[in-house]
């Protein structure tokens, strides 16, 4: 064990004055200091991992998806109850903004055949090399400074206070305006972890409380404890293509879903997930919240009528297997067919009509989304209302807050990521008029 040496002096923490602080560097903060820079602001950054983009670069591994390209309105619908706010920040940035961007950093971009945008490359590395050479070398504008292993510690008298990995001071920076783009709570080992809640909340700032968005759910199964070991062992990891799933309206069950799409999803080890499932995951998440229950409905055979199911199911199979049968009348078999013998009773087995009825609307129960760490993004966060149409915190005037620490979400294809690159945009051009008078 070592001690301090009592001759020698005690840290002094050290301090830096700055036109601009920005706190976070994904692509909220990074179109944030983008625009200013531009602008002839001086910025510095500051993020507590060793390099910006992690999340980014991650979540661009498989392909980049930078925005969609639909029309507007629908494109707008994708934010929910928040696509009135969200509307505001795309008037700075919408999804041709996005390509535009992209290509100005010399990065071409294609519709894929689901409408959703890539680069040309389909990776986000190259994109973000050409992004942080054009911030740290602006040609007219001013290099960005970039702090990195810098964490977010508060505030004290005023200053933003810092921590710095593998120094014991800590470092205070004034600013005449601060951007915060901290992220949600997805993914914390990339650095959104979500430590920014108590510092907002302690100063009075309104923060709804982080939930999964764009998650996986664990299931409730026949027994109430899951899928059975058999199930879990055979099918664990394997995709249900074709399908379709359903949200009912309600809890009870009736009226018109509320959600109804075909696609596909993959059985995991505790339940579902997939590209399907996180399309409807902000309904099934809320029912269980708020009522401690939710189902999904799903369509094994959705390009088949019930007519169809049925008349194949009632078609005389002799000596074969049930699975033997529906494998060669309707090319029902796999998973599919696994998930038919998990969720169903042997009396639906026996009985067509039941059976034909679970093929095309077969009920799985869900007990809980998966952890917020493993969500793709976050719900919940910074309440809108307690900021100006600038993204200015009304409590704290100088303090904007910028990307996916407010309170908004949308679902995968592109939507998240076009919404921090212009929720980034609009924190610019308010820091611009408001405080360097600047249009």
């Amino acid at each position: 064990m070592s001690f301090p040496n009592p001759s020698s002096p005690p840290l002094v923490s050290s301090s830096l004055s700055v036109d601009v602080a920005i706190v976070g560097g994904g692509p909220a903060g990074l179109m944030a200091a983008d625009v200013l820079s531009q602008a002839g602001v001086s910025v510095h950054l500051f993020d507590a991992m060793p390099s910006v983009g992690r999340k980014f670069l991650l979540a661009g591994r498989g392909g980049l998806n930078l925005t969609h390209s639909e029309d507007a309105q629908a494109f707008r619908s994708r934010y929910g109850a928040r696509q009135q706010d969200v509307g505001h920040w795309l008037e700075q940035m919408d999804a041709q903004g996005v390509r535009d961007w992209a290509q100005g950093l010399g990065i071409e971009t294609f519709v894929g055949s689901s409408g959703r945008v890539f680069p040309m490359e389909m990776k986000a590395a190259p994109l973000l090399r050409a992004w942080l050479q054009r911030l740290r070398h602006p040609g007219s504008g001013v290099p960005v400074q970039f702090h990195m292993r810098h964490r977010w510690a508060g505030w004290q008298e005023g200053a933003l206070v810092f921590e710095h990995t593998g120094q014991a001071a800590a470092l205070h920076v004034q600013a005449r305006a601060t951007v915060l783009a901290l992220g949600g709570a997805s993914w914390p080992r990339l650095g959104s972890d979500g430590a920014w809640v108590p510092i907002l909340s302690a100063q009075g700032i309104a923060v709804n409380p982080l939930k999964p968005a764009n998650c996986g759910f664990d299931v409730q199964g026949r027994d109430g404890a899951g899928w059975t070991a058999h199930f879990r062992q055979k099918f664990a990891g394997h995709p249900l293509k074709s399908v379709a799933i359903s949200v009912p309206s309600g809890p009870d069950g009736g009226g018109s879903p509320r959600f109804s799409r075909k696609g596909e999803f993959v059985v995991t080890d505790s339940g579902i997930e997939g590209s399907l499932v996180y399309a409807a995951s902000a309904w099934l998440r809320d029912d269980l919240l708020d009522h401690g229950q939710a189902e999904v409905v799903i369509d094994l055979l959705p390009d088949k009528s019930m007519a169809q199911v049925l008349e194949a199911v009632r078609w005389p199979r002799g000596s074969r297997s049930l699975s033997s049968h529906l494998k060669s009348r309707l090319g029902l078999d796999g998973v599919k067919m696994g998930l038919l013998h998990e969720l169903c009773s042997p009396q639906i087995l026996t009985q067509p009509e039941s059976l034909a009825a679970s093929i095309k609307n077969l009920q799985i129960s869900l007990k809980a989304p998966r952890p917020v760490a493993e969500a793709i993004s976050t719900a919940g966060g910074v309440a809108l209302e307690g900021l100006s149409p600038g993204l200015m915190l009304s409590r704290h005037p100088g303090v904007y807050c910028a990307g996916e620490m407010l309170d908004w979400e949308a679902p995968t294809g592109g939507y998240l990521l076009t919404a921090c690159l212009a929720s980034g945009k609009q924190v610019a051009q308010a820091v611009l008029q408001n405080i360097f008078k600047k249009t």
